[in-house]
């Protein structure tokens, strides 16, 4: 049988992305919390109130999607927004369902979902928990589920649902975090401690074919821990003496993070037991105690001076306790977050959630199907922007809700009762957080769900209908996202470039600025990094869509490669300028000024 990769040589980029699955180990805390997720609708089920269960079961079910690894803090903003978003919207629909007075509006509805598209869908390509809270504000288009609790109940419901997972992920303690207590940092901890193995790792791939991929998974290992430090609190600044020593390591990794890029940048063969020191001090954080003896120092040249300070500070750093509290690491404001909202990129995905919107509901109601919610609920979901290309998304939701059907259709004739159901439901949640790696996976598990939740709201089974309105919303975001707009396509790739490349000048700019500090350069360089991550995210969804909407973000790869090589150099550099303490080397001068000229001749062709 041949290989995942062997496939993807073969198959079309838009093909061979549907086949595709994230891997790793199974979180089995994830699947604890989904399993335990179900337990106000059992609740609801022995009180003989099953349909008060369902808007609960709801709520839980969409927190459970979003319940991705982390920090306890980060998971307040990524569960805790999206479920407040939802419980709105699922108020508004239901004021706007009473208002059409439950027969068809062809007219009154669609308008109203397409301006609500537009706003959500627009505020949705600023980043996930903004695209979650975009796609939970849709809820409201589930306001025609025929349940008995009036609307501001319902909404109470499912806020109270998707607040009982939310309680569940921050009291459990994770896998390992026993005996310390539930509020003990560990999520912080793991992710700062990711950020040293990385550094480990990039230095053991110097020299060798692996040495990009591991500058990746450290710049990725920063993000993460940077948004793990980053999550809500009550205070400005951190109060306890164990987060302020855990921002304190985090910061002691910069150095480190620099000194590694640039000699995986210079190349060559470096001694086996240069990564002893990062992993001396990953074990350092997870255990929060000190670092130890670290190896004997190598300073041969310029790179490995970087390293052996950068560790020696970093030792010194672990060994005493960190008074200064930190500052917040999110320095995003509103203002760039609403040009953001209504930039091009912005404007564009806006308009398609919109016509999505209207479209599915004016079907929908002309149909008049008992279930016409499913329709546009179906494509919000659809067309959603961090799900992968948009061929992708369609086949795998139509084989996803075939097969979830067929199971619930078995399970109908197999089992009777409420009880069952209830089982289904907690099978479901404890199943998500695997079946969010492959999205077809998760539709077949949120179909199973979704239709236990039906037959215990009061209906009768509905596997066809949902298979057909599936189908129908399948076709209208196909359509719809394919249709020629106004203006160019291609605006999320070219967004996220002149992202990464305004980021890129001002990391090269500040690093040869000699008057002045460099104490926002780790600031800048994380920036750079995390712009260019993003970036390469955007042109590879958009190299996987089909033929006619991959070829707008043609040359965009060139460009990435450009401002990556230019991000090396200017870390090498500025490694350079920090341990000759005179002017920049030629050869590094030379080549920053080539990468320059090459990211200026690579951004003027898009830019045509």
């Amino acid at each position: 049988m041949p290989t995942p990769s062997l496939l993807a040589t073969r198959l079309p980029p838009w093909l061979a992305h549907a086949l595709r699955a994230q891997r790793g180990p199974v979180p089995w805390n994830a699947v604890l919390r989904g399993a335990l997720a179900a337990v106000p609708l059992l609740v609801a089920v022995l009180a003989e109130r099953p349909s008060a269960g369902v808007p609960a079961a709801l709520g839980a079910m969409l927190a459970g999607i979003n319940d991705r690894p982390g920090s306890r803090r980060s998971s307040v903003a990524r569960l805790g927004l999206p479920a407040v978003a939802g419980s709105a919207g699922l108020l508004l629909g239901t004021a706007l369902a009473a208002a059409a007075g439950g027969g068809r509006s062809l007219v009154v509805l669609p308008l109203v979902f397409g301006l609500l598209g537009l706003v959500a869908g627009a505020v949705s390509s600023t980043g996930p928990v903004a695209s979650a809270c975009g796609t939970q504000v849709l809820v409201v288009i589930g306001a025609g589920m025929p349940l008995p609790e009036p609307g501001p109940v319902r909404a109470l419901l499912f806020l109270a649902g998707a607040g009982w997972l939310l309680l569940l992920r921050l009291v459990l303690p994770s896998p390992g975090g026993l005996g310390r207590g539930p509020y003990r940092l560990d999520g912080e901890r793991e992710a700062v401690a990711a950020v040293y193995e990385a550094v480990a790792g990039l230095l053991r791939a110097v020299g060798g074919p692996g040495a990009r991929a591991g500058r990746a998974a450290l710049s990725a290992a920063l993000d993460q821990a940077q948004d793990a430090l980053a999550g809500p609190r009550l205070r400005r600044y951190a109060s306890s003496a164990a987060e302020r020593r855990l921002h304190a390591r985090y910061a002691a990794a910069f150095p480190l993070a620099e000194a590694a890029t640039a000699l995986a940048w210079a190349g060559g063969t470096l001694p086996d037991r240069i990564v002893e020191g990062p992993l001396r001090l990953a074990a350092a954080v997870r255990a929060d105690g000190p670092c130890g003896p670290l190896a004997a120092p190598a300073r041969t040249d310029a790179g490995l001076r970087a390293l052996d300070d950068a560790l020696l500070r970093a030792a010194a750093a672990f060994d005493r306790p960190a008074d200064t509290p930190p500052g917040r690491t999110d320095a995003r404001s509103y203002v760039s977050v609403l040009r953001r909202v209504w930039s091009a990129a912005g404007r564009e995905y806006g308009l398609r959630v919109a016509l999505c919107c209207a479209t599915s509901t004016v079907v929908a109601q002309w149909l008049h199907h008992d279930h016409w919610y499913w329709l546009p609920a179906t494509t919000v979901f659809l067309v959603k922007p961090d799900l992968g290309p948009l061929a992708s998304r369609v086949m795998c939701r139509a084989v996803g809700t075939a097969v979830g059907a067929a199971v619930f259709g078995a399970l109908a004739l197999l089992a009777s009762g409420h009880l069952p159901l209830v089982a289904a439901v907690a099978l479901c949640g404890a199943l998500l957080p695997v079946a969010t790696r492959h999205f077809a996976v998760q539709t077949a598990v949120v179909t199973v769900l979704v239709l236990s939740l039906v037959v215990l709201g009061g209906e009768p089974p509905a596997s066809w209908g949902r298979l057909v309105e599936s189908l129908l919303a399948c076709a209208t975001v196909l359509l719809v996202g394919h249709l020629p707009l106004p203006g160019r396509r291609g605006h999320a790739v070219r967004a996220a470039l002149d992202t990464a490349v305004g980021a890129a000048h001002r990391y090269v700019g500040h690093v040869l600025d000699a008057r002045e500090d460099h104490t926002g350069r780790a600031a800048l360089r994380r920036d750079a990094y995390r712009s260019l991550a993003a970036a390469r995210t955007a042109i590879d969804v958009s190299a996987a869509e089909l033929p006619p909407v991959a070829r707008h973000s043609a040359g965009s790869e060139s460009v990435a490669g450009a401002v990556e090589r230019l991000i090396d150099t200017t870390t090498a550099c500025a490694v350079q300028l920090d341990h000759r303490a005179a002017e920049l080397p030629s050869p590094h001068a030379e080549l920053l000024a080539t990468h320059l000229s090459e990211l200026d001749r690579a951004w003027a062709v898009p830019a045509r």
